[in-house]
């Protein structure tokens, strides 16, 4: 592996917008924190702080669910057509799409992920989630319901908007995750308080500005910048938010859980995962390889799906453990920003400290190093891609989510599907899996007998708006994207009429 952690020029947009002032954005205006505090972003590839944003409180959140109850009661919001509802939101992937090339280089300088990758991961889908669900606000229909009470009864049903929406996203994929959840709740016909993550602010206030661009009627959408345990924490508790959708760590999702009680406010969770990727010898090994590697190296291995646990029939395991370590060596360490680089940094010093931790417990633990392991240069939160062989189920790293680019590689020598599904499933997580064979028959028994939200086979990290995604177990609750995700911001009206 190379490194060049150099840090590349900055376009002129976003150099632009990194010199302004930043704030809240609170029924249509932009203003201070009511404390007048501010926080520092930093660039996690040269420990820089680049920009200061607001450190949005209890106080500030109030304004912002009083101003999104205002919008959803009685704002033109409440008023507005399907039609030009769907419109609106198509607007934001058109002015989306005008301004990729400044969000994915905000996003690279703020996050640290290559920016080649955020231009076609993170901006690309995050425009077609907004194009996907511009079309749900014209088919959110009910049905005629056929009933057998005595009479002349006319029973139907409607869907309606849930109302107000508290929105917590993560620091891994900040623009796509603010994307999952502003369409679909927009379309449905929702108002919002989005709350992005204290590491990575600064393309969710960018979008804010997009938001009032494209003509949504003030308080449709606030945002506030601050942190979990202050701003998070207020929205989850707030008793005028009608739903909640958090994606982040397990952990967290709990305290959103135990917060949402208060008024029993609807709760969509997308949580931790430690998904496991199966290599059957029959597999195109080098396709297998590829995929694997990609499979925890990509983003840093900072997916909630990285393929972090992986599996590889005796017969195919050298070769595997050799070909995912080949892999990792051919990666070259960098500034986001610079277009030649595969691998960032770390989103902080907090994740970098954890990873560290992980890697040396799994050394403590007699895991082997293959390669990796080691943290290069003196400036930035890097780790090199990391292969640990020989591990088993009862080392910290195979159980726990690292979040980071290391891989643990286990072999198995039995042909029996339920036993190869027993490893898979052996975790309290059940995010997603990834199944590599030949065999269509493996490969759908596999898909089926496997206790994860979504499957997929010859490939890892698969996501499209129309395909819905979640977990089962301790990854939470709830489906993201697809037409399952409408449930989340919808009630379902029933209605009886006596003629």
């Amino acid at each position: 592996m190379t490194i060049a952690i150099r840090k590349p020029s900055l376009g002129s947009a976003a150099t632009a917008f990194l010199a302004k002032p930043h704030k809240l954005l609170i029924d249509g205006k932009w203003v201070d924190a009511k404390s007048g505090e501010t926080f520092p972003v930093e660039d996690p590839a040269t420990e820089e702080v680049i920009a200061h944003v607001p450190a949005g409180d209890k106080a500030d959140v109030d304004a912002a669910v009083a101003a999104a109850r205002r919008a959803f009661e009685s704002g033109p919001w409440s008023r507005i057509l399907p039609g030009d509802r769907s419109r609106l939101v198509w607007r934001l992937g058109d002015l989306l799409e005008q301004h990729a090339d400044e969000f994915a280089e905000l996003e690279a300088l703020d996050n640290g992920k290559p920016v080649t990758n955020a231009r076609r991961d993170d901006v690309q889908g995050s425009i077609n989630m907004f194009r996907y669900m511009a079309g749900w606000s014209t088919r959110l229909t009910g049905e005629t319901i056929p009933v057998s009470s005595p009479g002349n009864w006319h029973v139907y049903t409607l869907r309606e908007p849930v109302g107000v929406v508290g929105q917590i996203i993560p620091w891994n994929f900040p623009l796509m995750m603010a994307a999952w959840k502003l369409a679909p709740a927009l379309a449905a016909g929702c108002t919002i308080v989005l709350k992005p993550a204290e590491q990575t602010p600064l393309t969710a206030l960018r979008f804010g500005e997009l938001i009032q661009e494209a003509g949504f009627p003030d308080g449709v959408v606030n945002i506030i910048t601050g942190y979990g345990e202050t701003a998070g924490a207020a929205l989850a508790n707030h008793p005028d938010v009608d739903k909640v959708a958090f994606t982040g760590s397990t952990e967290v999702g709990k305290l959103i859980v135990k917060a949402a009680a208060g008024n029993l406010k609807r709760v969509s969770l997308e949580l931790g995962g430690k998904s496991p990727a199966i290599v059957f010898p029959d597999a195109d090994i080098d396709r297998a390889i590829s995929g694997t590697a990609s499979a925890i190296f990509y983003n840093q291995g900072q997916c909630c799906t990285a393929g972090s646990r992986l599996f590889a029939h005796k017969s195919v395991y050298d070769r595997v453990v050799e070909g995912v370590s080949a892999e990792a060596g051919k990666i070259k360490i960098g500034h986001g920003l610079d277009p030649n680089v595969n691998l960032g940094p770390l989103v902080s010093k907090e994740q970098h400290n954890r990873v560290r931790g992980f890697l040396e417990s799994g050394r403590k633990e007699g895991a082997e190093v293959v390669t990796g392991g080691n943290v290069p240069g003196n400036q930035g939160y890097f780790v090199e891609p990391t292969v640990l062989a020989n591990t088993n189920r009862d080392m910290r790293v195979v159980r726990e989510e690292i979040f980071g680019p290391v891989v643990c590689v286990q072999s198995f020598d039995d042909d029996d599907l339920e036993a190869v599904a027993k490893f898979a499933n052996d975790t309290e997580y059940g995010l997603q899996a990834s199944v590599w064979t030949r065999n269509l028959k493996v490969a759908h028994m596999m898909a089926r007998k496997i206790r994860a939200g979504t499957i997929c086979i010859n490939n890892h990290n698969y996501g499209d708006p129309a395909w819905p995604f979640g977990g089962y177990k301790q990854s939470g609750w709830g489906r993201e994207m697809g037409k399952e995700v409408m449930e989340h911001y919808t009630e379902t009206k029933a209605i009886a009429a006596l003629h």
